[in-house]
């Protein structure tokens, strides 16, 4: 039998005597895409200090943030409790009794400390199947660590480390989750080579990439957090540098190589810019796929700041490749303003969010300058010359460790900011930030609420299956199926250094919707295809109406 996912029990009860009067009443779903008003959006503090920079985040399915930072710069604002025992093995503090990591509760607007025992400095992560969160290497003794956080409800959780788990050091990595469960570890500094966890029977060892040799700067390197995207055929995009390829993962083949990216800009660490997969629409007949990345600095642009102090321009530049072209080309526009560091993100609404960075110099320490504090709205599927909008500047700059990732309630959350080798509160113009806030993106905006879905039920197994059909049962004061609807689901990133790790949206294909009574709805709706599609785990899933999503609701895929 199905299971029903209740979200609402009360209003469930008053629904039922009114689901017999509109049992037939079915509405189409193929209307064309309607946009509201784009407005500038609103910026709330959410905690003006959470006692450690957030370097590194990731949104877990128990509504819940995990955040960490360095181990080796001494103690940070956050203190353990009495009842943890301090860490002794830390480079500049023995002992060191401050936390370096923490979860922070979405619902609540409170936060917790967490013990990290070794150093995660610019690592990576990716969430595993059951909702594990698989964390990678770092420095010096964490960079063969793979270290993994297991969300529960009663604040016990906390993280669990293996030495030695990892085959190469894996510092500036990148990491994406496969259609099998497994989590493939890619680059690194001075580690050219990929790996999997969980080791598997013929996985054991790292695999050699000449492509991460090839795409190396002598002197600024440039292809650090390579961007990595699975794609529907099962292969894997990788880009560094300005190269990209397709990669045959399993045999250690590359496919195809793909054209460079236009101009001069370097895209990746330190002159970092950012990527993501545009969304996958299973309601179109061929689907598309398709890679965007945006920003990054001109070549020879970290030695001018590292080392002369002269920062340049950064890249103003995107460029979009159609990978399922039969011969894929970049097609470039030009963003309002340039930006080395942003964080780029998929909405619910299936745009993309451009936010933090710099518009001069590079990643690395003091390396940037003039913080870009406007984000910016990019719609992939309106005409180019109306595609970027200015949102709404913030007033704290986030800059070099800064991060960001998109909450189930659809805020963007924003944190971390630490240029400086230690923590520097009183640095002038780009103190460490220690802040959390939050952006609420036009439609957040409360003239909205009467058009704004709210999910009741999802009726599925106790896992959503691939190629299976489910409904969501949803409430809504205003319907206006002429404005259309969709169902989205949401992979959530692990973030940092600009890069969202295993972000991908895929927008369902809705067979009908179904009017239960004067403001309940069903839409029935295909699952996702395959893994190849979307990975197995937990996803949130949204249902946007006349251009607004509601709150997302987190669903297992296997």
């Amino acid at each position: 039998m199905a299971l029903m996912l209740f979200k609402n029990q009360s209003f469930l009860l008053f629904l039922i005597p009114f689901i017999i009067l509109f049992p037939l009443l079915t509405f189409s779903s193929s209307s064309p895409p309607y946009r509201p008003t784009v407005t500038g959006g609103r910026w709330v503090v959410l905690q003006t200090s959470v006692g450690v920079s957030a370097m590194h985040m990731q949104v877990l399915n128990n509504n819940k943030v995990i955040f960490f930072d360095r181990t080796d710069m001494g103690p940070s604002n956050l203190s353990l409790p009495s009842s943890v025992a301090c860490r002794n093995n830390d480079e500049i503090l023995k002992p060191d009794c401050t936390a370096h990591s923490a979860i922070y509760d979405i619902v609540t607007n409170t936060f917790r400390p967490l013990t990290i025992q070794t150093d995660a400095w610019c690592s990576s992560g990716a969430v595993d199947a059951n909702g594990t969160l698989i964390q990678t290497g770092g420095y010096h003794g964490g960079e063969h660590v793979i270290r993994t956080f297991e969300p529960c409800n009663d604040d016990t959780s906390d993280w669990v480390e293996y030495p030695g788990a990892l085959k190469d050091r894996r510092w500036y990595a990148s990491n994406q989750i496969l259609p099998d469960g497994r989590i493939i570890v890619i680059g690194g500094r001075r580690a050219f080579t990929y790996e999997f966890y969980p080791k598997t029977d013929g996985y054991d060892n790292a695999v050699n990439l000449r492509f991460l040799v090839e795409t190396r700067d002598p002197g600024e390197e440039n292809n650090l957090y390579p961007f990595l995207h699975l794609l529907p055929d099962g292969n894997l995009f990788v880009f560094a540098n300005k190269k990209s390829i397709l990669l045959d993962y399993k045999n250690n083949i590359i496919l195809k190589r793909y054209p460079d990216i236009p101009g001069q800009d370097k895209r990746n660490y330190p002159s970092t810019g950012s990527s993501v997969l545009l969304p996958l629409r299973l309601t179109e007949e061929t689907l598309v796929v398709e890679v965007m990345i945006c920003g990054g600095a001109p070549n020879g642009a970290y030695n001018m700041s590292n080392i002369n102090r002269v920062f340049l321009p950064a890249s103003s530049s995107c460029g979009r490749l159609k990978l399922s072209d039969p011969h894929p080309a970049w097609v470039m526009e030009d963003m309002p303003m340039p930006r080395v560091m942003p964080d780029m993100l998929i909405l619910p609404t299936g745009d993309v969010i451009l936010i933090n960075g710099a518009g001069n110099g590079t990643a690395g320490w003091e390396d940037a300058v003039n913080p870009v504090l406007n984000p910016v709205l990019y719609m992939p599927r309106e005409d180019p010359t109306r595609r970027f909008v200015i949102l709404n500047p913030t007033s704290t700059a986030r800059m070099y460790h800064s991060s960001a990732l998109l909450m189930p309630d659809g805020r963007i959350l924003v944190g971390g900011s630490n240029p400086h080798r230690n923590y520097n509160f009183t640095a002038y113009p780009y103190p460490t930030e220690l802040s959390l806030e939050a952006f609420n993106p036009y439609y957040l905006d409360s003239r909205h609420a009467p058009i704004r879905a709210s999910i009741l039920t999802i009726e599925t197994g106790e896992t959503m299956s691939y190629g299976g059909t489910f409904s969501v049962t949803f409430v809504l004061s205003m319907y206006m199926p002429n404005r259309g609807i969709e169902v989205s689901i949401i992979t959530p990133s692990f973030s940092t250094h600009s890069f969202a790790m295993n972000q991908r949206m895929v927008v369902l294909n809705i067979v009908g919707v179904t009017q239960l009574s004067t403001v309940a709805y069903k839409v029935s709706v295909n699952g996702p295809t395959n893994a190849n599609v979307l990975p197995p785990g937990y996803h949130m899933l949204f249902v946007v109406h006349a251009g607004i999503p509601s709150v997302g609701v987190w669903v297992k895929v296997a």
